[in-house]
């Protein structure tokens, strides 16, 4: 065979070998998972928003999954997108639904009739801490400042959140309020839907503090539209150095929101382990490094089984706490 035929043929065979080099190197092909879609429980901009939309980011950039889409579902403090999940489980198989601490406080309060162990149980991703912020101009300088208020007149101090009354940002105000030595059963708290809405009020003068989490106060902060007085971690937190802590203004409060990942009841174990698998590889990606840097979360991973018993404990640990200041 002369060379001009092999040449001839290497140069017809040239595209098909290009085109499957570029299919076997596209992210479809290489990753783990082709789609996600994340069902939101809130509405944009509160942190089960960031939560969902900074891993999809995270699992897409590193191309572990090829595509991932969203969907805010507001509603009843999460238990709308919870009974849609539930009541459309087997159209649902290739949905991840992000909660958090909320949904073991709004079962015990029968904010819903579903809890967690209706669900399947994905993985718990990370923990975010919660803060306590002012609008820019606010003369409130300190947490201290925000107590002295409190103390004079709690009826005159509107503490707003994210979530609905006896939640998660409305719990975290009435331990801070006790740690401090005052009354945490008269905190007059806001609810709001989702933290979007929340820090509208907190810029427009609706109320005098937000109760919310560390991530999304970073952001507000940094934007120059407000400040964090207090973060309930036990040291600062590296991705906002300036925000102090409870504990070093002498309030002996500590607080961590888990965020994790529920998929549809009756979910098919193969695929919830691809899911779990997921996840886990994630960790180990500078894609989601980044993401978690830039929120200031803490990576805590509780994949399956093991999310259900740290679960189950920390509902015995909330309702205990919520019986002693009188949610309960």
């Amino acid at each position: 065979m002369s060379i001009r035929t092999l040449t001839r043929r290497y140069l017809l065979a040239l595209p098909v070998s290009i085109a499957l080099s570029a299919t076997a190197l596209s992210p479809a092909s290489a990753a783990d998972i082709d789609s996600i879609h994340f069902l939101i429980p809130g509405g944009a901009g509160g942190g089960w928003d960031g939560t969902a939309r900074g891993t999809g980011e995270a699992l897409t950039r590193s191309g572990i999954v090829a595509k991932a889409t969203y969907e805010n579902m507001s509603g009843g403090g999460g238990g709308k997108a919870i009974g849609y999940i539930i009541e459309n489980a087997k159209s649902n198989h290739g949905t991840l639904m992000v909660n958090s601490t909320p949904i073991v406080i709004r079962s015990l309060t029968k904010r819903f009739p579903q809890n967690f162990r209706d669900l399947t149980m994905v993985a718990g991703t990370i923990g975010d801490y919660a803060a306590f912020v002012v609008s820019k101009d606010s003369p409130l300088e300190s947490f201290k400042d925000l107590v002295v208020a409190y103390e004079k007149n709690p009826r005159k101090v509107a503490i707003g959140g994210g979530s609905v009354p006896g939640g998660m940002d409305h719990l975290v105000a009435a331990m801070a309020m006790e740690a401090a030595g005052a009354d945490p059963t008269k905190v007059k708290y806001i609810p709001y839907d989702a933290g979007g809405k929340a820090m509208a009020a907190l810029l427009s003068g609706e109320i005098h503090a937000l109760s919310t989490g560390f991530s999304e106060a970073v952001g507000m902060a940094k934007a120059g539209e407000a400040r964090i007085i207090a973060v309930t971690s036990a040291q600062r937190v590296p991705a906002f150095m300036d925000a102090p802590t409870l504990k070093e203004q002498g309030y002996d409060a500590e607080f961590v929101n888990w965020r994790g990942f529920f998929a549809a009841p009756g979910l098919p174990a193969d695929k919830r382990d691809l899911y779990i698998a997921a996840l886990g590889k994630m960790y180990d990606t500078p894609e989601w490094e980044a993401v978690r840097a830039r929120n200031g979360w803490v990576n805590i991973y509780n994949p399956g089984d093991e999310f259900t018993a740290f679960l189950e404990k920390q509902e015995t640990v909330i309702a205990t706490l919520m019986k002693k200041l009188g949610f309960l």
